[in-house]
């Protein structure tokens, strides 16, 4: 069996399993399993916020945008000498 199928087949049996479990526990410690369910998931959601805000303080800014003038914003040398020809 390849590799790739081998680590699928055993993360659907993991699943499987763990969804099992969680039932069982579930059904025989309702209020201990909840709130150890509760626990984790806003700690994990805090430890996302707390990894967001440690990248943000600590990555220097990007250095500014220049915007370049276009054309249309600024005549171009040939057109000054033409003017200035023609005037």
């Amino acid at each position: 069996m390849d590799k790739d199928k081998l680590i699928g087949v055993s993360l659907v049996i993991g699943g499987i399993a763990g969804i099992v479990i969680y039932g069982l526990l579930l059904w025989n410690y309702t209020m201990v399993v909840l709130a150890i369910t509760a626990f984790v998931g806003v700690a994990a959601i805090l430890v996302i916020v707390a990894w967001i805000g440690w990248t943000m303080a600590t990555t220097p800014p990007p250095p500014p945008i220049e915007i370049e003038a276009t054309s249309e914003e600024k005549p171009s040398e040939g057109s000054k000498t033409d003017e200035a020809k023609s005037g």
